[in-house]
């Protein structure tokens, strides 16, 4: 990679912040509601109300953009309001004011990665596949996030978590101001174009997949820490696990655009979400052996790591001429969005019913995601990078 003509610790330095402050809250928002003594339902809607922002706010945020081309000026716009609205999770901790609080911060915090996606890899035009070691220095923020914080909270309240993520925030909206907003015109898109591309079958059956991917995903990001917690373990160990599923994304990321040279896009996500669904099972059924748990944290790799490398290189093929940024929001959405908010509901009634059946319906749910890619992508799904 040429560092003088990409920015590349700047790029880097964002991913950076950004999956240091998801590393702050995935592993440890759920301990926190917790400790407000809140409801496996209410943690469940809390949660859910943090995902269903994205299915509507990135699409908003992604038509915004490819309209003006200000895509940076909107990112940063998106970081100090999402900033500004956390504030109100160090004034008040009632479910009311939480559930406002989220709702309004997560709205604007929708409107930064999927555009930064785009800021990226405009950079990277001619070298589509350097996006992976780029993208790894989130996964290095994330794990150093995860591991800090996991023994600084065996020690410290976890009252201090909101403190943490807002210095985070500050962090990230600071690394965006460091990056030169370009004069950008914006691409005149034919009208039905976005609506055309959205309608071949392939893309289809993928945003069903994401939808099913990030469902199963639900329990994990709402309650592992919490069943953890439950079975023993403390939370240093706790972060330690969220840590290690990550340095193993980090060696997928690195070997990802070889993968892509060689397989088709169709058998890497197969070979990923079989991999996923076996992860889910193992968690359901062998939390109390940490050997166990380790293995199904290194398969991160691939649920999270591999699936979203082959997204973001199908957005690139499939959205051209102008809707890459609706692309990326409409995926956000779909996957992220509506499967997170409904894995995360759903999780939050099976929960007290038993944890088991709801990394059990997460298991399932994977499976489903498989038969869509197995049924609705080409076996010819082209290896290069060339656009299609």
């Amino acid at each position: 990679m040429n560092q003088n003509a990409i920015p590349y610790w700047r790029l880097s330095g964002f991913y950076f912040f950004y999956f240091a402050l998801a590393g702050t809250l995935m592993p440890f928002f759920g301990l926190y509601l917790q400790s407000l003594s809140f409801s496996p339902q209410q943690i469940g809607t809390l949660s859910a109300i943090l995902m269903a922002t994205k299915i509507v706010a990135p699409n908003i945020w992604g038509w915004l953009s490819d309209k003006t081309g200000r895509r940076l000026s909107i990112i940063r716009w998106g970081c100090f309001l999402a900033a500004l609205f956390f504030l109100i999770l160090l004034w008040r901790q009632s479910f009311a004011w939480l559930a406002f609080a989220i709702f309004c911060y997560s709205f604007f915090w929708n409107a930064v990665l999927a555009q930064f996606e785009v800021v990226t890899l405009g950079y990277l035009t001619q070298r589509p596949h350097a996006y992976s070691r780029i993208r790894l220095w989130g996964s290095v923020g994330f794990v150093m996030a995860v591991m800090g914080f996991g023994a600084l909270f065996d020690v410290f309240s976890i009252a201090y978590l909101p403190w943490l993520a807002l210095f985070l925030l500050l962090l990230i909206w600071f690394s965006s101001l460091s990056l030169r907003e370009e004069k950008v015109i914006a691409r005149e898109v034919k009208q039905g174009q976005f609506l055309k591309q959205l309608q071949q079958r392939p893309v289809l059956f993928f945003l069903l997949c994401s939808f099913l991917l990030q469902l199963s995903h639900g329990t994990y990001y709402t309650f592992y820490s919490v069943y953890l917690e439950a079975l023993g373990y403390s939370r240093t160990v706790i972060g330690a696990l969220w840590a290690l599923g990550v340095v193993a994304e980090i060696g997928v990321f690195l070997v990802m655009h070889q993968w892509m040279q060689r397989a088709g896009l169709r058998a890497i996500l197969l070979i990923t979400l079989a991999l996923t669904c076996l992860r889910w099972s193992f968690i359901a059924l062998f939390s109390d052996v940490l050997v166990m748990l380790l293995f199904a944290q290194l398969l991160h790799a691939f649920s999270f790591g591999s699936a979203h490398a082959v997204a973001i290189e199908f957005i690139r093929r499939y959205f051209q001429g102008g809707t890459q940024g609706q692309g990326q929001a409409l995926y956000s959405a779909v996957g992220f969005g509506a499967g997170g908010a409904v894995g995360a509901l759903l999780s939050g009634w099976l929960w007290p019913i038993n944890p088991l059946f709801a990394f059990l319906l997460s298991g399932l749910s994977a499976l489903l995601a498989m038969l869509c890619v197995w049924f609705g992508l080409e076996k010819t799904e082209a290896r290069d990078s060339r656009g299609v």
